[in-house]
């Protein structure tokens, strides 16, 4: 199901989003969120322009969202920022959560496979 979340400027809809047990409502089940998912991932199209991609990112962040990843799967790297700038992680390496699921990693090579 996609669910819209609300940005500083707009609703959006994110490729992948995770929400903390104590966020979710009770009914677990929602059209809309009031604010920026906690982990949002967003995956560039061929269509994507990577300014744009940062753009929306920096709009998450300003909006409540504690950490975004970006993917590039045709370049086959993965942006992740939670809050202190960016990190890059190639091909060859592996990607750990920054502040939302403690002890989540998984290989470049795998995520983007």
């Amino acid at each position: 199901m996609e669910t819209l979340c609300r940005t500083a400027k707009q609703g959006r809809r994110p490729d992948v989003a995770y929400l903390t047990p104590e966020l979710l409502p009770q009914s677990g089940n929602f059209r809309a969120f009031s604010q920026g998912f906690p982990l949002i991932a967003e995956v560039a199209s061929p269509e994507d322009s990577a300014e744009e991609l940062f753009a929306k990112a920096q709009e998450y962040l300003e909006s409540g969202c504690q950490e975004i990843w970006l993917l590039f799967p045709e370049a086959r790297l993965v942006f992740v920022n939670a809050g202190q700038g960016w990190r890059l992680f190639n091909a060859n390496e592996v990607v750990n959560t920054q502040t939302i699921l403690a002890g989540f990693s998984v290989a470049v090579s795998e995520l983007l496979a």
